[in-house]
């Protein structure tokens, strides 16, 4: 179905609570875990038609929209005005689907991720009541944070339709640079050493060799085949950003970084991110007819070097083609496996590789995923992170949709 408004999706809601039929929200379908699979059949919302920006007040630094709009589009109807909604996940996804999945990106270093960002939600529950969390305050000690509670709830609550988001002004100034590092550990010891001195970055994503070749091969780009950092770093002046740029290239020239390339002109940056967020169809092209298993993990900043270093023995023990790329300013990782799912051989060693992947985050402290979410494929090692505190899930669970129909099969196995 493809409501046009919330009044509408309560009449869905309402309309299936009396024939017991179970809710799928849609967004753009771009989530990585199954979040959108309709396991027990039931009513997909979609909502593609609701995409409005309802307010914007850029004195605030807010705009409330409705769950369909994506944030390129969302951005573009800001264009104009100052200020800019900084969460990136890469893929245009829905901003109603990245509160959902509680999304971040290449930005999160510096702007936060979706829990960071949203401050009030609109939220329509299993039975059709309506509820309003938070507000438009810059902080409130009013009760039960229910924005948190559903922001990651993958449409197992309620069915969110309008989302209140801090924006930002527009930074004075802008640079990207991308450094080349002879290995994988200096790369990774530059981006600890940067976090732990508090130098503001936006961005610091990594790309191994191997996706540094497949990049290179799919953009037409002929950068070198090492680890490489891709940074930026925003700022009120140019000699302030200039001055942190500096002190990051030091850093990387002490841990094997050479020739910091430099991209200060738009069009330059632009080059330099489109790159990055093609990662997924340029591994793809590399073993064509194959399909992408993607999968990331977050750990502590102090575990990051070991985690990466241990995942890559992991795979060069292996068959498995895995280029790797991360959000490495938070600790975050993904590997986007490119596998034949129709060998039983090769998905089986890719399963295997994952889990063990999962496990060395979960030891280190971290967690199954950063930014992806549960849906169905990590509905087991949910429990093995969290323990009993999966069964207040639950309850929760149990409470606000006691008949089970929400996004069915999702985060939870009840």
């Amino acid at each position: 179905m493809y409501p046009v408004s919330t009044d509408e999706v309560r009449a869905i809601l309402q309309a299936a609570a009396r024939v017991g039929a179970p809710i799928v929200p849609f967004g753009a379908g771009s989530s990585l875990e199954g979040h959108v699979n309709a396991v027990e059949g039931g009513i997909s919302i979609d909502f593609a038609r609701m995409n409005r920006v309802l307010r914007l007040s850029v004195e605030d630094l807010d705009v409330t929209v409705e769950a369909g709009i994506t944030h390129r589009e969302l951005n573009k109807a800001l264009a104009n005005t100052g200020v800019h909604f900084w969460v990136d996940p890469g893929a245009d996804a829905t901003i109603g689907g990245m509160a959902a999945t509680g999304a971040s990106g290449t930005t999160t270093v510096r702007y936060g991720t979706m829990r960071e960002t949203v401050r009030g939600l609109t939220v329509v529950l299993a039975d059709g009541r309506l509820i309003r969390t938070g507000g438009r305050a810059r902080k409130s000690s009013a009760g039960y944070d229910l924005t948190r509670l559903f922001i990651g709830s993958e449409g197992t609550l309620g069915v969110i339709t309008e989302i209140t988001l801090r924006v930002y002004g527009h930074p004075e100034a802008v640079s990207a640079a991308i450094c080349a590092f002879d290995s994988l550990e200096g790369a990774v010891q530059t981006v600890i050493t940067t976090i732990q001195l508090g130098i503001p970055v936006a961005r610091i994503e990594l790309l191994d060799e191997v996706m540094v070749d497949a990049v290179n091969r799919f953009s037409n780009l002929t950068h070198a085949v090492k680890p490489t950092l891709l940074f930026e770093f925003h700022g009120t002046s140019q000699a302030g950003v200039s001055e942190h740029a500096t002190s990051v290239q030091e850093i990387a020239a002490e841990h094997g970084g050479a020739n910091f390339e430099w991209a200060t002109t738009t069009e330059d940056r632009a080059r330099l991110w489109r790159a990055r967020h093609n990662t997924l169809p340029a591994s793809r092209a590399m073993r064509p007819g194959c399909h992408c298993w993607v999968t990331d993990v977050c750990v502590p900043i102090s575990q990051l070097a070991e985690c990466i270093l241990e995942t890559k023995r992991d795979l060069q023990a292996s068959k498995a083609f895995a280029p790797l790329v991360g959000h490495v300013g938070d600790g975050n990782f993904h590997l986007n496996f490119v596998l034949d799912r129709d060998d039983p051989a090769e998905f089986n060693e890719v399963k295997a590789l994952n889990h063990r992947l999962v496990q060395r985050a979960i030891a280190m402290g971290g967690t199954c995923t950063g930014e992806h979410g549960i849906g169905m494929g990590k509905i087991d090692v949910l429990e093995e992170e969290h323990g009993e505190a999966v069964e207040v899930m639950k309850a929760i669970k149990q409470a606000l949709d006691p008949e089970n129909r929400m996004n069915p099969g999702k985060i939870l196995r009840l």
